[in-house]
């Protein structure tokens, strides 16, 4: 067997799994189907599913024999091939075209019964299965197969051959002189199969119709035919297929191909290296659905950008100057005098909070830009509805971010992205409103916690009035004789400062306030960024990451099937 192949001999002449190898590959590539079949075209795993329906039923069957198939074309003298390694006329030989209908089977005995199961599976009928003349220990545990001819007349003999090929453990092709260079066999067979190497043997036979050394001039040409196939060559030790030349009639050279097969069966690892060498063939076909062009992921700035359009859309950076603007206001009320508290109050039955028209709960920025997609035009034109003017913003958002964790996927992978993104986006937009309604709900009754100072500033306002109006009434006593005419200054100097301190006092509070206003507004925008990004995260972002990591998960389970 095979070493690394993933399986060993049991007991009872069965086999036993091992960690790693063939038997890993074969695991990843029954998770890859799994994980993969609600996302690609069932079509597209077919060959990979056969290739494991194959192993299971071959580990299956007994371990002890090697199945070894004779294929050729007509005339070929594969049959006589056949029967030259049997030791006697098993295989029908004859002129009539073409001689084997059925497939024939030479059975060399193992150390254990089994060969029943794999001729069952193969469909050779009872009739057809022979035993060697001479029972040759040096082929223990072959079983040798004559197939039909692979360009018989008959549509059902190819059909037959195709099907056997892909259930034996190796192959010899047998070709002759006239016809080793038949197109039929190189694009058809050996082309496809050059994978399969390590399990195929290349006889020209008949090279005793070739006189002086055309024989070595012709092995020669099949052995550049079968390189241009792309089939590894066995030369030196290495890998690959071995090439002979001999001739069934005499049998020049047979001795030499019974004991290249002897050792080979020995070995006893050829439907090891069979399957691995499916397995191979089936991850170079799977190989454009699952290796993508590019790193792929969402990049940080990916991310960044989403979120940056979904605050757009909810109007972050309006909402938090229209907080800075409140807050200034507040405090303007809370420090100024009591004169300027009476005329806000007026004031504040039009504030912009009590505004129906201008709230900041609607997702989005209107065309002029102000928060909640109210018009700042004049009177007469008429409002934009915010949601209407933020959806192709959230749309758009969308569109980007899906778009670039799809760059680089394979179609079917980056299908899938693009479909988590769509349905997550599908109730986004009314998410956004929700969360900026709570923004604005969080921002109508002004800051929660009012600053010390305001307290301090109104009293202050209050003690001004109180000078204010102390030096007024004093003022008018002087006036209207009541007092010292000459005291004119006690009631001017209270009055005065009253008059100055509080238009004073309140452009100083209004020049403390901006420090304080603009950080109340960075935050009010900050929270509602992050409630956006929150929606826009659960909505979307996760949804794709799910399916960007089922990708990692397939593509790894693929690295480990390919054997990379």
């Amino acid at each position: 067997m095979a070493e690394g192949s993933g399986y060993r001999w049991a007991e009872d002449g069965g086999r036993q799994a091992v960690r790693g190898g063939l038997r890993g590959r074969l695991d990843a590539l029954r998770e890859l189907i799994a994980l993969s079949r609600t996302r690609l075209d069932g079509r597209a795993l077919e060959g990979a599913g056969r290739v494991l329906e194959t192993a299971d039923e071959r580990y299956r069957l007994s371990g002890e024999h090697t199945v070894v198939a004779l294929a050729g074309a007509t005339g070929s003298g594969k049959s006589s091939l056949f029967n030259a390694l049997a030791g006697a006329n098993r295989s029908q030989v004859g002129p009539r075209r073409p001689t084997t209908a059925e497939p024939v089977a030479c059975v060399w005995p193992g150390s254990r019964p089994g060969a029943e199961g794999l001729l069952h599976r193969l469909g050779v009928p009872t009739h057809r299965r022979h035993a060697p003349a001479d029972g040759n220990a040096e082929l223990r545990g072959l079983i040798l197969i004559d197939l039909p001819d692979h360009d018989s007349s008959a549509t059902e003999h190819r059909a037959q051959v195709d099907r056997m090929l892909e259930l034996v453990d190796a192959v010899i092709w047998v070709v002759d002189p006239e016809k080793y260079a038949d197109a039929v066999l190189h694009e058809r067979y050996l082309r496809p199969l050059a994978g399969h190497a390590e399990v195929m043997f290349v006889v020209l036979n008949q090279v005793d119709r070739l006189p002086g050394d055309a024989a070595d001039q012709v092995v020669d040409d099949l052995r550049r035919l079968l390189d241009e196939d792309g089939l590894a060559l066995g030369e030196h030790g290495e890998p690959g297929a071995a090439v002979l030349a001999l001739s069934a009639a005499t049998g020049k050279g047979v001795g030499e191909l019974r004991e290249a097969l002897g050792q080979f069966v020995a070995e006893r690892g050829a439907a090891d290296r069979r399957l691995a060498a499916d397995v191979d063939a089936a991850a170079e076909r799977l190989r454009s659905v699952y290796v993508a062009q590019c790193p792929v992921g969402l990049t940080e700035q990916a991310r960044a950008e989403f979120d940056d359009r979904l605050a757009e859309a909810v109007g972050a950076v309006a909402t938090g100057r229209a907080a800075e603007r409140d807050w200034l206001r507040h405090a303007e009320r809370a420090c100024g005098s009591p004169w300027a508290r009476l005329r806000g109050r007026r004031e504040g039955r039009r504030s912009r909070w009590d505004n129906p028209g201008s709230r900041v709960g609607t997702t989005g920025v209107g065309a002029t830009g102000a928060p909640g997609g109210s018009s700042a035009g004049g009177a007469g034109e008429p409002a934009v509805d915010g949601r209407a003017a933020a959806r192709p913003v959230v749309e758009h958002a969308v569109r980007a971010v899906a778009g670039e964790a799809a760059h680089g996927l394979p179609a079917p992978w980056a299908q899938a992205v693009r479909e988590a993104a769509e349905r997550g986006a599908y109730g986004l937009p009314e998410a956004l409103d929700k969360a900026a309604a709570a923004a604005e709900e969080s921002l109508r009754g002004g800051p929660a916690v009012k600053p010390r100072w305001w307290t301090v500033a109104a009293s202050l306002q209050g003690l001004l009035l109180v000078l204010q109006v102390v030096g007024v009434l004093w003022l008018l006593g002087v006036v209207t004789g009541l007092g010292d005419g000459t005291d004119w200054i006690s009631g001017l100097s209270p009055a005065a400062l009253g008059v100055v301190g509080g238009p004073a006092l309140t452009w100083l509070c209004r020049a403390v306030a901006r420090g304080p206003a603009r950080r109340y507004g960075q935050d009010a925008e900050r929270r509602l960024r992050s409630a956006a990004a929150g929606c826009g995260r659960a909505r979307v972002l996760e949804p794709v990451a799910a399916e960007l990591l089922r990708y990692r998960e397939v593509r790894e389970q693929y690295a480990v099937a390919s054997g990379v």
